[in-house]
């Protein structure tokens, strides 16, 4: 098994993150400022440099006013579609 940051799927998850953050009209700099991180925090997990772990997803996700389970059914979805 392929480690998960060099997947489909996980390029999937960090594109969902960014269309998610760009939907919300939030630049980097505004949600680290919200997660109480660094902007290079959500640049590095965007970039793949950094992985999440489902704790920081959630974070993220709250931090981005989305549903993190509809998040996921999104990935899945357009994950089997590729």
């Amino acid at each position: 098994m392929a480690k998960s940051v060099f997947t489909q799927k996980y390029e999937r998850f960090k594109e969902l993150l960014v269309e998610a953050r760009r939907e919300k009209n939030l630049t980097q700099a505004q949600l680290a400022g919200k997660l109480k991180k660094p902007q290079s925090f959500v640049s590095k997990y965007e970039l793949g440099e950094r992985r999440l772990d489902l704790i920081e997803f959630l974070e993220v996700a709250r931090s981005l006013g989305i549903n993190p389970c509809e998040f996921v059914q999104e990935l899945e979805k357009t994950s089997k579609r590729r």
